[in-house]
């Protein structure tokens, strides 16, 4: 079976996330004691020119491949093995019910026969794994089993970017499972220790914003919305005259005119609090839930002075931005006071740093 080198499979050796979005590559590498306690050894951020990656597509080849060795040697990790990801828009995931008396190998064959009918490309164009859930809760003895698929050049595209910068990639995952793997372990340090809680989580990227809905580890809705960090951008370049390069630059850069707070930053604001209420709304409308317990904000604009608040305020549901850190232990090497402001745009690639330690 071709798989993604694995999806879901354990692995142990020293490995690290790589995160690749349309606006940066991020690294992360944890280690784990003896008491399942985690240790941040290494994070690094790269800046990737725009055009760089569009809607999850390599578009710059080279200066991808570029901006990975740049993350890695600014890391300074050893690591040569690394787990990365797929945006969900790339990847088809379907959840089948098989006979819970089969095996391994005969999943398999049933898998690649069901996949078939789910995946609107030849089976040998796609790159197809699986994993098996558990027990099915409607068909006893029966199984559940997770199938996802890609287009093999997805799947090929980030893997070459890794061998090209010396990597060897060894787990594919998604960027939305990754997000919420890391997502779990807060998620678990909330009242009841999260049991039961229904937690709207968005993250806030360049060019888009999503939501999952997530409930005892499990993704119970999801959605995309066209609203980002861009959009910010974009209000900087048109009220001040500058290029979307010159104020791209400007806002990481913190040297804005002295009204940038109240004539751009404010209404930005607004329009995200408003995004993430409609599509709040979306889901209470599509399912039978009139109420989540919790938001929880991540992604590169999510740190943004006052925006929980405004949230909480507008959605009446307490609302927090994340530290996929928060509870680690942190080596001397990692700058922590630099990190602690750009930790919520971690949160994927945090969780692809975990894979290492899944059993």
């Amino acid at each position: 079976m071709a798989t993604f080198g694995s999806l879901f499979r354990k692995r142990y050796a020293p490995m690290i996330g790589l995160d690749i979005s349309s606006s940066s590559v991020k690294l992360v590498e944890l280690d784990m004691d003896d008491r399942g306690q985690y240790t941040l050894l290494r994070a690094a951020m790269e800046p990737l020119e725009k055009g760089s990656v569009v809607d999850g597509n390599i578009e710059k080849l080279d200066d991808v491949v570029e901006a990975v060795r740049k993350v890695v040697r600014k890391s300074g990790t050893k690591a040569k093995q690394v787990a990365m990801a797929l945006p969900p828009s790339a990847v088809i995931t379907k959840k089948i019910v098989l006979p819970g008396e089969l095996r391994e190998e005969e999943i398999e064959v049933q898998v690649e026969s069901e996949a078939n009918q789910y995946i609107p490309f030849a089976i040998d164009e796609v790159a197809l794994d699986f994993s098996v859930l558990g027990p099915s809760s409607t068909s006893p003895g029966d199984q559940e089993v997770l199938i996802a698929a890609s287009r093999r050049e997805k799947v090929d595209d980030r893997r070459g970017i890794a061998e090209a910068a010396g990597l060897k990639p060894v787990v594919m995952d998604i960027e939305a499972f990754a997000s919420r793997l890391a997502a779990q372990r807060l998620i678990e340090r909330l009242p009841r220790a999260g049991l039961d809680l229904l937690v709207a989580l968005f993250e806030v990227g360049a060019s888009s914003t999503s939501l999952q809905i997530l409930r005892n580890g499990e993704t119970l809705y999801d959605r995309d919305q066209a609203f980002g960090g861009a959009q910010l951008t974009q209000m900087i370049a048109r009220t001040y005259g500058f290029s979307l390069e010159e104020a791209e630059a400007k806002k990481r850069a913190a040297d804005l005119p002295d009204d940038y707070a109240t004539q751009v930053l404010a209404p930005y604001m607004d329009s995200l609090t408003q995004e993430i209420a409609r599509a709040l709304q979306f889901f209470y409308r599509a399912t039978p839930f009139g109420r989540v317990d919790y938001i929880l904000l991540a992604g590169g604009s999510s740190a943004l002075p006052g925006l929980a608040e405004k949230i909480t305020a507008t959605a009446s549901v307490a609302c927090m931005v994340i530290n996929p850190f928060e509870g680690m232990a942190v080596a001397e090497s990692v700058r922590e006071k630099k990190l602690r402001s750009q930790a919520p745009s971690y949160l994927t690639c945090c969780g692809l740093a975990m894979r290492r330690f899944l059993q």
